[in-house]
This record gives structure tokens, C-alpha cells and sequence, in this order.
């Protein structure tokens, strides 16, 4: 029997993360903004120090608002821009069947300046040419880079924005439930310090990037938001008295 030994082995299959849909980039921007967004709340209405009824509706009121505008960002942009890949779209699915031709021409022509022999484009163009969704879908992918099943999730993203936006929020506020004045002031700092680096680490585990980066990043994020905005708090209610 001949020796194949010294053949190059095939690869080992391998997955990757469908991330078309939308809702992990949404989840991910979510909760870093809910965190940023109600730590420096937060911590701006403490600094004028009103007490802790007004810093803990200022909080709520944050949480609330932020999370269905976040929810519904996502959602109009989403639906616009699926919107766009279908009207996109409409328009590849008239020339194909206006000029086939001229299409197969095109497509040929994309794989050619790739640097594909010009006869194995034109085999290429001609299998793919047999069928008409395979045709929309590969000219969609290579002309447009956009694939028609895949254009992304309107609502998907709506509500992972909503939900991770609501848990973010909620964590500089925990303390205020229960306390108030600088015992609550001091454990919302340090809550949005862990938080900001466990959201910094979990998107490091996400993109396979370095942690103490990506924490140290978010980290710096939140934390010039939050003292900017107690700074600011703290001149106003000096003001104020």
C-alpha cells in the first residue's frame, strides 16, 4: 500500500460565533453604557448632595430612560439599515434577471481581479449562474458584502441593548437602595471599579484580546465620566447653597 505519511493533514473543523444578528454587539455596548451612563449620574447628583431620595429617583429615572432609549436606538438602526440591504438587494435581483449576462460578465470580472485564472472565473460564474438565490446571494456577498440571510435582528438588538443597558445602570445604584451619603457615595465607586473591569475581562474573553487592557480600558472610561461628572455636580451644588 502507498505511503501517505507524508501528506499534510487536514485542518480540525473549527466554529465560529454567529454574530450577525446584532445583539452581541448591542449587549456588549449595552451594559459599558448603562455602567458609564448611571455611575456618572449617579455620582453627579451625589456631589451636589441633595440627599438620598433625590440621588436614588435620579438613578432610577437613568435606568429607565436609558434603557428604552438605548432599546430603541438600536432598533431604528438596525431596521434602517436592514432596511438599506433589502433595497440594496431589489436592485441586484432586477439586473440579474434584466441581463444575466452582463452580471455573470461582472462577477467574473470581481474573481479575475482577485487573481483567479480568468477560465476557472468564468466556470465559477457559470455554476453559480445555474441558480438564481445562489446567484443574488454571491453577487450580494461579493459586490455588496452583505449576505441576504443574514442582514441582521432589529429586535434582537432592541432587546439586548434594553437588558444589558437595565444591569449595567443598576449596578452603581445598589447601594442607594439600602444607604445613602458617602457610605453610598464610596460603594458605588468601588462597584463601578470591579464592574468596569469584569465588563473589561469579559469582552477581552469575547474577542480573545488581552484582559488587563480591556479592563484597564473601561476602567479609564469610567472613570473620567464618573469624576468629570461629580466634579460638576459638586461645583453646581456648591452654587446652589
Amino acid at each position: 500500500m502507498p505511503d501517505h505519511s507524508d501528506l499534510p493533514q487536514a485542518s480540525q473543523p473549527h466554529q465560529h460565533r454567529d454574530l450577525r444578528g446584532g445583539g452581541a454587539r448591542a449587549a456588549i455596548f449595552g451594559v459599558s453604557d448603562g455602567l458609564v451612563t448611571n455611575v456618572s449620574l449617579v455620582l453627579g447628583i451625589a456631589g451636589a448632595n441633595p440627599g438620598g431620595s433625590i440621588v436614588r429617583l435620579a438613578g432610577v429615572a437613568g435606568l429607565v430612560a436609558g434603557s428604552f432609549s438605548m432599546a430603541a436606538g438600536e432598533y431604528l438602526s438596525m431596521r434602517a439599515q436592514r432596511e438599506l440591504f433589502e433595497r440594496e438587494l431589489d436592485v441586484e435581483r432586477r439586473a440579474l434577471k434584466r441581463s444575466p449576462e452582463g452580471e455573470a460578465n461582472e462577477l467574473a470580472g470581481v474573481y479575475m481581479e482577485r487573481g483567479i485564472d480568468p477560465v476557472v472565473a468564468r466556470k465559477m460564474v457559470n455554476e453559480v449562474m445555474q441558480n438564481p438565490e445562489l446567484a443574488l446571494e454571491t453577487h450580494a456577498r461579493e459586490e455588496l458584502g452583505i449576505s441576504p440571510q443574514h442582514l441582521g435582528s432589529p429586535w434582537q438588538a432592541a432587546i439586548s441593548s434594553f437588558v444589558t443597558f437595565a444591569v449595567g445602570a443598576f449596578i452603581p445604584l445598589l447601594p442607594w437602595l439600602y444607604s445613602r451619603g458617602t457610605p453610598a457615595v464610596v460603594a458605588s465607586i468601588i462597584l463601578g471599579v470591579v464592574a468596569s473591569l469584569m465588563v473589561g475581562v469579559v469582552l477581552a474573553a469575547f474577542t480573545e484580546r488581552p484582559a488587563l487592557r480591556s479592563a484597564l480600558r473601561q476602567l479609564a472610561v469610567t472613570g473620567v465620566a464618573a469624576a468629570v461628572t461629580y466634579g460638576v455636580g459638586r461645583a453646581v451644588g456648591t452654587g446652589l447653597t
